[in-house]
Parts: structure tokens; sequence; C-alpha cells
């Protein structure tokens, strides 16, 4: 049984060839070996017409591929940041076994988060929904990795190249600067960017699932 198959002809094509338990058995073996998203949401991204200044502020936000750097201000924050990867490492341990994949990748989503503007727990909850934390999920129609970037973007303020979006911090970049993007062309609507992140703006199930998932990854240092 090869599970292409579910992929290239969709389910009920399955069905029709396997019955309705090898189809679910191929389309189970999907989800365990990667090649679908299983949760993943956001493979209605719309290619935006975007103005030129927009692409190339995009395009400049993703081009840095150096490692993340964190800088502190002072010695508070630095403890702060600390006391947050502490935290969030504990929370995450289940979904991220490997203690310095997990170290690596929350990093890599804390500065992406800061470096956009954005909340740090708000991408993590967006990667819960988008992806459960699977670096190599793909959706049915085909977005990739943690943020379940459109492949389109590469080519939109990118190289082309989309393998990198199994990158870890290429993908939390793209869909950092995505989101952030999006956020400014609603004015700061968090609800409505969400929309335009999943392609289904105005209707409240992604937006209230991100918001949900959001309080999940939500943390007030105590100092």
């Amino acid at each position: 049984m090869n599970p292409r198959t579910v992929t290239r002809h969709g389910a009920g094509a399955a069905r029709r060839r396997f019955g309705a338990r090898g189809a679910r058995w191929c389309y189970g073996l999907l989800l365990a070996i990667g090649v679908l998203g299983g949760d993943a949401r956001a493979g209605n991204q719309k290619e935006e017409a975007l103005a030129d200044t927009m692409r190339l502020a995009l395009a400049n936000a993703i081009m840095d591929a150096r490692p993340p750097q964190q800088k502190f201000g002072n010695e508070t924050d630095r403890m702060r940041y600390e006391s947050w990867l502490g935290h969030m490492s504990e929370q995450l341990k289940r979904k991220l076994p490997d203690s310095q994949v997990r170290t690596e990748f929350l990093e890599a989503a804390w500065y992406e988060a800061r470096r956009a503007g954005l909340d740090p727990g708000l991408v993590l909850g967006l990667i819960q929904v988008e992806s459960a934390y699977r670096k190599y999920a793909v959706s049915m129609v085909g977005a990739r990795g943690y943020m379940q970037v459109m492949p389109f973007w590469t080519g939109v303020i990118g190289d082309s190249d989309r393998r990198k979006l199994f990158h870890m911090q290429t993908n939390l970049r793209y869909g950092c600067a995505i989101l952030r993007m999006y956020l400014d062309m609603e004015n700061g609507n968090l609800f409505l960017a969400l929309g335009r992140y999943n392609g289904s703006r105005g209707k409240p199930e992604y937006p209230n699932a991100v918001l949900s998932a959001w309080k999940r990854w939500e943390y007030r240092a105590p100092f």
C-alpha cells in the first residue's frame, strides 16, 4: 500500500481503492511519518498583492540567517529571559524531548518573535495550533514546518529555495515576519491578522484556537 496515494488522489480515492479501514490506516501512516501536517491549518494562506516597499521590508526581515544572539539591556531582563526559557522548556518536554533541540527551538522562537515585535507566547500558541511542534509537518496543500509557511513565500520574498522552510530558524523567521505584516495590514487587529495567516479572515475558528493556545504559553516572570 503506497501512502502517497492519499496525497495524490485524496481520501476518497484511497477509500475506494483500499476500503475504509485501509484508508484510515494509510492516513494514519502519513501523519506518523510527517507527510501530512495533521492539525496543520495555515494551508490557505493567500499570496498577497504586496506593495514594493512591503515586499522589500519582508525580504530584508528574512535575509539575515545568523543564529539568534540574545541581547539584554540589563541583568534583570537577562534573568527574566532565563526564567522564561526554563519554564517553557519544562512545558515543551513532551513535544520536544531532546533537551538541546528544545533549547535551540525556544531560543530561536523567542528571538524571532521579539525581532518581529510579537509576544513569544503568541508565536508558541500559533505553532501549537499549526503543527503541534512538528518540524517536518506538511499540510494537504503544502504548507511547511513549525509555522506552516506556504512555499510561494520563498519566491515572493526569498531565494525560492523551498527546502529552507524545514530549517528551524528560517521557518520561524518567515512565519513571524508574515504575521507581523498581517498585523500591520490590519492596523494591529490580531483577530483579523490571524485570520489572514490562516486564509480565513473574518471567521472565528482559527483566531480563537490560536488565542486559546496562547494562554497556555503566557508567562510572567516572578520578579
